[in-house]
């Protein structure tokens, strides 16, 4: 048998408003969490509003911050980035605002960077497979497929 804790209405409010501001969430995050929690449609209801009234969940803030992050750490292109928010049933709009916090000639220089950078450290001696590797890696990014596949002639030509 397993313990589940139960948590009053104020319990569950003050572990949600924790949870939100130690670091951006998306609604279905915060779903997810209300879901483990077991508590009534009324009470996750309730204390969504809650959330939301306090500006402890922003859709919009949570999407720029996610766009700007996995951008500057992970090096994500932006077709990663919205597929990423969309798996999380961020909408168009707030997608749409979250690549604009991307500077564009940033976006380029670290493209540029990054696919030199990846090209040196591929050791296949076959031009045709080295292409495909770099190809395969920059795609998975979520870099554009114009960008990629100019700047992989660029490089191996």
């Amino acid at each position: 048998m397993t313990n589940k804790k139960i948590y009053s209405l104020e319990e569950a409010k003050r572990r949600l408003e924790n949870y939100c501001a130690y670091q951006e969430r998306c609604h279905s995050e915060l779903e997810r969490k209300l879901y483990e929690m077991y508590l009534s449609q009324e009470e996750k209801e309730e204390i969504i509003l809650h959330l939301l009234q306090h500006d402890f969940l922003n859709e919009e803030r949570f999407s720029k911050s996610f766009a700007r992050g996995k951008f500057n750490i992970k090096k994500w292109g932006k077709g990663r980035i919205i597929r990423e928010l969309k798996f999380r049933k961020i909408t168009n709009y707030n997608i749409t605002q979250a690549l604009k916090e991307i500077n564009e000639s940033e976006y380029l220089t670290t493209f540029d960077q990054l696919a030199k950078k990846k090209y040196t450290q591929i050791t296949e001696t076959n031009i045709q497979k080295k292409r495909k590797k770099l190809a395969d890696y920059l795609l998975y990014r979520g870099w554009e497929t114009d960008l990629v596949y100019s700047k992989v002639s660029e490089l191996t030509s």
